[in-house]
């Protein structure tokens, strides 16, 4: 674990907006399905948002829907999670996962313990 890196967590106030970053130092992130998950004290790990490789095929949970949004920068071999509206219950660290595929629109937040790489994650605490 730890082959990913999440950066961009914050403290931020109701309504704020963070975006997420997740690189890859050692590997092409391109045929790479990734997913966000995260989780808050107490709580199992949750996915949130996921992303094919290179069909731009995306899902979210009904909990981020409409608020976060997922993008890739392939020259910065970089992926992003962008949160806005941002309520209280986002309070979580938040880890970056990487599932090799080589097909298209596939990508999965179900199954954590299912995927090739891990980022240690970064926190990301919603409060006034």
């Amino acid at each position: 674990q730890g082959q990913l890196v999440e950066s961009g967590g914050a403290l931020v106030q109701p309504g704020g907006s963070l975006r997420l970053s997740c690189a890859a130092p050692g590997f092409n992130l391109d045929y790479y399905a990734i997913a966000w998950f995260r989780q808050a004290p107490g709580k199992e790990h949750e996915g949130v948002a996921c992303m094919g490789t290179r069909d731009g095929y995306t899902y979210f949970a009904d909990s981020v829907k409409g608020r976060f949004t997922i993008s890739r920068d392939n020259a910065k071999n970089t992926v992003y999670l962008q949160m806005s509206s941002l309520k209280p219950e986002d309070t979580a660290v938040y880890y970056c996962t990487a599932k090799a595929w080589y097909g298209s629109s596939w990508c999965d937040v179900e199954n954590y313990n299912g995927m090739d790489y891990w980022g240690k994650g970064t926190l990301v605490t919603v409060s006034s």
